[in-house]
């Protein structure tokens, strides 16, 4: 549902359309190696293909996002992530009259600021409002209540003081939810980088671990607001233009599932030992990251079973 700037998004949409064709798009054998992998080897597949890509300083990203962001039909303008306004891109933050850059992975959530590498990484750095943009500060992503406003009128986001939380406006969701996941994947403690994750609960809102949360809202955004070719176009514009990588859960949606699962839909039981293989086999068990674990007393762990199905789990003995 659309909450603002109805009319401009609606014909920002139509003009993606024709602009996501511009690039090359995904590189032939791109993925190859991470053909026929799922969990933990399908995410460090992913990690050693996008890995080592350009860095740049944080200033270099002003000038970077006017090209990733930049608005189709207004090339001098931009494209703020949790408004949809489109406003001039070369006044940057102009003494707070401007745009801010907005870390969708919370740079506190791991403490890596504005260092090159993923403080500097434009697969999860977008144009935003500066008010919008502290607004949000350092919440985890969930789905929250309480609207957003901005000078009076509702943004589409929403948030909750009690547990922390920003839910973005629909529109971007799944953009949000994938560039999550690219940096959990991208990062995973190599060469001194720090190792990011996803986490399914809702840790301490001061922590400065490196997590993010919450998953199962992210792979609800991600079934809810689809790839679409803005998010393509950017993608290229970053790998042919930039960074020379790219965020592979745009380029292959399905990635998501087979790392971390799809989106739970039963409700967390109690699982004895006796009850794990009386009806179908047991495949595997992951945690909430995505690994491979042995089931473990008393811990919420993804069970995986021949039929295809999965199922949200306490194992106790």
């Amino acid at each position: 549902m659309k909450k603002i700037f109805t009319t401009r998004l609606a014909t920002l949409f139509i003009a993606v359309l024709g602009y996501g064709t511009l690039y090359a798009q995904v590189p032939t054998g791109y993925y190859d190696s991470a053909d026929g992998l799922d969990g933990e080897n399908l995410k460090t597949a992913l990690n050693n293909i996008i890995k080592g890509h350009t860095k740049f300083s944080y200033s270099a990203v002003w000038d970077i996002l006017q090209e990733t962001d930049k608005d189709p039909n207004n090339p001098n303008n931009v494209i703020l992530i949790y408004t949809g306004e489109s406003v001039n891109g070369p006044q940057t933050y102009n003494n707070g009259s401007g745009w801010n850059r907005e870390h969708v992975w919370a740079k506190s959530r791991g403490n890596f600021g504005t260092a090159q590498g993923p403080g500097t990484d434009v697969h999860h750095l977008r144009p935003s409002n500066i008010s919008v943009n502290s607004a949000r500060g350092n919440r985890w992503f969930g789905n929250a209540t309480t609207p957003h406003m901005l000078n009076g009128t509702p943004t589409g986001n929403y948030f909750d003081n009690n547990e922390h939380l920003w839910q973005p406006r629909d529109e971007v969701k799944g953009d949000v939810a994938r560039m999550i996941f690219y940096m959990a994947t991208r990062y995973e403690g190599q060469n001194g980088e720090l190792d990011l994750e996803v986490v399914d609960y809702l840790p301490s809102s001061n922590t400065s671990s490196p997590i993010h949360a919450r998953l199962t809202d992210l792979l609800e955004w991600h079934n809810e607001d689809p790839v679409d070719d803005w998010e393509r176009n950017r993608n290229d514009v970053i790998y042919y233009n930039y960074q020379n990588n790219r965020n592979p859960f745009i380029d292959h949606p399905e990635f998501v599932a087979l790392i971390w699962g799809e989106e739970d839909t039963t409700s967390t039981a109690t699982l004895n030992f006796e009850e794990l293989n009386q009806t179908k086999e047991l495949l595997k068990v992951i945690d909430m990251t995505g690994r491979e674990v042995k089931p473990k007393p008393n811990t919420l762990l993804i069970y995986i079973y021949s039929d295809g199905t999965r199922e949200k789990r306490v194992y106790s003995h």
